[in-house]
């Protein structure tokens, strides 16, 4: 579903979906002061708002260096870097380290005339109960490629993904900001099923054109005082 040429556009969102790994010596701390740093770092979520929109994950039990995720997008990354700086002030925050950091910019794709619901997800509220994001990047020969070329390879590959109409995407791009060209999330109830999206994709003709998209992040969406309470 993904693609990769865009035009510019007047307002875009910047998004970014950052994980944290929490040290051991936190659990050790008596209740009552874990408490508190939960609901420190729960503070400064919320003052965040609405500038930053959060939407927090679980990581725990699928990734070894994650314990939480942030999914957040707002106007401006200096706004996101400053709350990123309070919350590693925070109770909670200071015994956490971030360890995976994907970020891009919203933009309109040249590859499609308008956009699925499955394309919208960026917009909804509602989120699914299972997210998985990575970063991606293509070969230079790829876009040594005619238009023309390309245009036909993504047509298949947007052909298959939209059959899977329950599960929704969101591309980013990164193009210039971080090693990555792009970085995709899927959002999907039912991860056997987004697996044979998955599956199904890696059997296109764009494939061929692939250079790297790991490491893969799977995270279970979760209210942010559950997920705190997760890490102990």
């Amino acid at each position: 579903m993904s693609d990769e040429s865009a035009v510019p556009e007047t307002t875009l969102q910047f998004v970014q979906f950052l994980c944290f790994k929490t040290d051991a010596s936190w659990r050790r701390l008596p209740q009552a002061e874990r408490t508190h740093g939960r609901n420190a770092f729960a503070k400064v979520v919320a003052e965040a708002a609405p500038d930053i929109t959060t939407y927090s994950y679980s990581t725990i039990g699928f990734k070894s260096d994650a314990d939480l995720l942030l999914w957040r997008k707002g106007p401006s990354p200096l706004q996101m870097q400053e709350m990123t700086a309070r919350l590693l002030q925070t109770g909670i925050g200071a015994y956490m380290q971030p360890t995976h950091s994907l970020f891009g910019f919203t933009r309109t794709s040249t590859y499609t005339r308008r956009h699925t619901a499955q394309e919208q997800a960026i917009d909804e509220e509602k989120r699914g109960t299972y997210l998985i994001v990575y970063p991606f990047t293509k070969t230079t020969e790829w876009y040594l490629m005619s238009k023309d070329a390309r245009q036909g390879m993504m047509n298949e590959h947007m052909r298959i993904g939209h059959s899977y109409t329950d599960v929704s995407q969101v591309l980013l791009y990164a193009t210039g900001l971080d090693d990555q060209e792009f970085v995709v999330a899927y959002e999907a109830d039912d991860l056997a099923r987004f697996q044979s999206l998955v599956i199904d994709m890696r059997a296109t003709e764009a494939r061929r054109y692939t250079l790297r998209d790991t490491p893969i992040v799977t995270a279970v969406h979760k209210p942010l005082q559950t997920a705190l309470a997760m890490i102990g």
